[in-house]
């Protein structure tokens, strides 16, 4: 289908077409850009995108979740438009030498935007994986990570670590990637087959360039400032008493980051042996520090957080950068389509994504 469209559109067949995963975070959120450990998993939605190298520098692009037709260049600057992390994306390929010029791009995604699950960073990665496809560069998916973090962070300006794009561009559907920020270690630990790790939206978009997504990740520089150091979520117990000189919100803050830490290393080896109700645990304590230390949730992602353990998953909590988007819930896949009726019953706003 979407070659089909690119070749109408364009005018020729593509020269390579890609699908790549989104991505939910089981538990350990905000982690990632404190050198702490992140526990996500590759889900079934995702980016397709058909793309066909240009000789020129300009970059031109469809997508199906837009009427609009975007024309850009590779000297063009971040515009807060939705072709950004297209445009950013092919500029970062022909720094690297992926790619050697413009690109015509199609691109069809069945991942809900504002929703936490990297519709942004997957299709970075995927348009930077083509590169590599097409240019026979030997590149590794860790390298296509960082690649892919740069053109966030360098111009997107979105300071988000690295977890999205290291779990798009290294696990698959099934697997959750037990990943080490600090370190970029990691393993790749199989899903329980008894078990659906339910993502629902809340209903509550939001967009982590408003802004507050950029005030947490300053505050947390506050407490990198105090110790000399990045890894804050590692912190030993007798340094986090030591911020007591430092604003409360800030010791929360640090609170989160040290014990969502230590939350998701033990969720990591609970997943590894099928442990689910310990594993569950864990995900209603994560969501509960994101409320009250990290102050990142709405009240009506808390009420659908709630409902979710009352409606019969083991565990619930909201996933992503905060402000709305999606929760994952831990469900048995005997229990799921009850579990869905009654939870969607109570929220009219929430939808089921996955």
């Amino acid at each position: 289908m979407i070659a089909e469209t690119s070749k109408d559109v364009f005018g020729s067949a593509p020269s390579a077409t890609l699908f790549t995963p989104g991505r939910v975070n089981l538990i350990g959120e905000h982690t990632d850009y404190n050198g702490g450990m992140a526990l996500p998993t590759a889900i079934d939605l995702g980016v397709t995108i058909a793309l066909s190298p240009r000789e020129d520098s300009n970059i031109r692009i469809i997508s199906d979740k837009f009427e609009t037709f975007a024309e850009r260049s590779l000297s063009d600057s971040p515009q807060d438009h939705w072709s950004d992390y297209v445009t950013g994306a092919v500029i970062y390929a022909n720094k690297v030498g992926l790619l050697k010029g413009g690109a015509d791009i199609a691109i069809e995604t069945t991942l809900p935007f504002g929703a936490g699950l990297s519709s942004s960073a997957a299709i970075i990665v995927c348009v930077l994986k083509i590169g590599r496809e097409l240019s026979g560069q030997d590149i590794s998916d860790i390298d296509i990570a960082v690649l892919a973090r740069r053109v966030e962070n360098e111009f997107i300006g979105m300071p988000c670590g690295i977890m999205d794009q290291m779990a798009i561009a290294i696990a698959r559907p099934g697997q959750a990637l037990a990943l080490e920020t600090d370190s970029l270690n990691f393993d790749l630990v199989d899903l329980p087959a008894d078990y659906h790790m339910a993502v629902v939206h809340s209903g509550q978009f939001r967009q982590l360039s408003e802004g507050r997504y950029k005030i947490r990740k300053e505050e947390c520089d506050v407490i990198k400032k105090f110790f000399g150091r990045d890894n804050i979520c590692r912190m030993s117990d007798a340094e986090y008493a030591s911020l007591s000189s430092l604003p409360d919100h800030i010791q929360r803050r640090a609170k989160h980051c040290m014990t969502d830490h230590r939350r998701t290393v033990e969720a990591a080896k609970l997943l590894a042996g099928e442990k689910m109700q310990a594993f569950g645990q864990l995900m209603i304590e994560s969501h509960a520090s994101q409320r009250d230390d990290f102050e990142i949730t709405l009240p009506p992602v808390d009420r659908l957080v709630e409902d979710a353990v009352k409606s019969g998953a083991l565990g619930a909590r909201q996933t992503g950068g905060g402000f709305g988007g999606c929760i994952v819930a831990c469900v048995h896949k005997d229990k799921l389509e009850a579990w869905k009726t009654d939870l969607l019953s109570r929220h009219a706003e929430a939808f089921y994504v996955c």
